[in-house]
This record gives C-alpha cells, structure tokens and sequence, in this order.
C-alpha cells in the first residue's frame, strides 16, 4: 500500500503519525504534498516521508489518495488530478462535500470514501465514519479502514447519518474541552492551583468515557452509580439540570448538524 497525502497540516500530520507508529506501512510508502516548502520540511524532518510541492506528482505515486485540505480547496486541486485518479482510491476527510459532489467533480466512476475523523486523531483516539460510493469493493474498504484505525476507532456508515456524526463527533471535541475548562474553573475558584484542576478535570472525563467504552452500561446507569441518596454528586446534577446542561448541548449539536447540513447546500 502506498498512500498519498495532499495536505499535510494538523490532521494530515496525526495521520501519518499514526501509520507510522503502527507500523501499517514504512515512510518509504508515504509522500505528502502542501502548499508550503516549510510544512514540507516539517514533515520530512519528522516522519521522513517524500514530499512534494506537486499533487500530481504525489497521487502518481500511491494507490489511496487522502485529501486532508480545507472544502474550499477541495475542487481546484480535484481538477488538476482527475485524470490521474483510475484504478485509485480516493479519500476525502473535507467536511460538508458529499459523495455526490465528489463524484460531480472526479466522475462516478472514480473509487471514493468519505471519512470524518476528529481532532484526537492527534492522540490516536479519534472517532472515524466511513462512507463508500458504489465502485468500492469490500477489500477497497478494508484497505480504507486499516489506515484509520491507526489513529482510534472506525465506523462504517450511511451518508444520510454524517450530518448527526459531525454533530456528536466531528466537533464534539470543542464541547468537551469547554466542559473541561469550566470543573477545572470551577476547582480554581475553590482554592485549587490551575494546573492541577485541568489534571482532575481532563483525567475525570477521560476515565468516564472509558467506563461508558468498556463496561457497556447506559450512561445513566453509571450516573446513578455516583449519586449517593442526599450527597454531594446529587446536588451537583440537581444544579446542573435547573440550569439547563443536557439542554443546552442538544440545542448546540442540533445547531451544528444544521450547519453542515446548510454547508451541504452551499457547495
């Protein structure tokens, strides 16, 4: 397997980072392109990969095309390398542009995945969804998901359920650290030194979602094991509720599922 990265910033870097580290392939395997000679040598010095300032030159080279720009971006350089796309696979990590508009711009007939990824990709604990067109075969796919689950989890889904992935996935993260930010503010304005609140915090979430991970239970469930009749975690979750928490995250994910929907419309 040889793969080709036109776009080589943050989420470009965690990727082959993580292919790396799993030893999927060598670095002689990867080449990157970027707009930058300096992101290049970033790259090369770390990863010791190939790089170029020519896309063409990059997807010449591999057999899986991953397109790690912004959407904007997405149509000039698909343009430029259409005609060299037959007999590859191309993955698209570029939100709001759907298969079909992939497809408007490279031809049906070209092998396409759409994936959405997140940002913990850079600590290899992201959250991928997968979305094939028709000329994917099984072991296309297979090939696709192996590179993702060197940076976390995979999942393979219908398009019409990527809007709800962005939502709950894709942008989640900005949640969660808001989340983080405000207990550990909160343990700050209780006397604690700063730094060691967002130990607390962060180290808190991260061991709740591994609970809901490993042990399968209801989120609730696991509420309830904390909260004690008359206790300190009761009144917590008596406070959090008057003041609206679970609904104001449902308010805020469905305004970002809307939003990708509008970016949907818009390209």
């Amino acid at each position: 397997m040889k793969l080709g990265f036109i776009g080589a910033g943050n989420m470009g870097a965690a990727m082959i980072g993580g292919i790396l580290k799993s030893g999927l392939i060598t670095s002689k395997d990867i080449r990157a392109v970027a707009r930058s000679q300096e992101t290049l040598d970033r790259i090369a010095s770390q990863y010791g990969i190939g790089t170029s300032l020519d896309a063409r030159e990059v997807v010449d080279f591999a057999d899986i095309i991953i397109l790690a720009v912004k959407p904007y971006q997405l149509a000039g350089l698909l343009k430029e390398i259409v005609g060299l796309l037959d007999g590859k696979i191309l993955v698209s990590v570029a939100a709001g542009l759907t298969l079909d508009h992939l497809e408007d711009i490279v031809g049906s007939d070209k092998k396409i995945v759409r994936v959405m990824p997140n940002t913990p990709a850079m600590v290899g604990q992201a959250m991928s969804a997968l979305v094939k067109n028709k000329q994917i075969t099984d072991d296309d796919l297979v090939e696709v998901d192996k590179i993702f689950k060197c940076i976390g989890k995979t999942q393979l889904i219908d398009e019409s359920m990527m809007d709800a992935v962005i939502g709950v996935s894709g942008s989640s993260p900005a949640y969660v650290f808001m989340f983080i930010e405000a207990m550990a503010d909160a343990a700050v304005l209780s006397g604690m030194p700063r730094d060691q609140a967002y130990q607390f915090a962060a180290q808190a979430v991260y061991g709740s979602a591994k609970m809901v991970m490993e042990t399968g239970l209801h989120p609730g469930v696991l509420k309830d094991m904390v909260c004690s009749p008359g206790g300190t975690t009761i009144r917590a979750v008596e406070v959090l509720e008057e003041n609206g928490l679970r609904n104001a995250v449902i308010k805020g994910q469905l305004a970002c599922v809307e939003r990708s929907r509008e970016m949907s419309k818009e390209r």
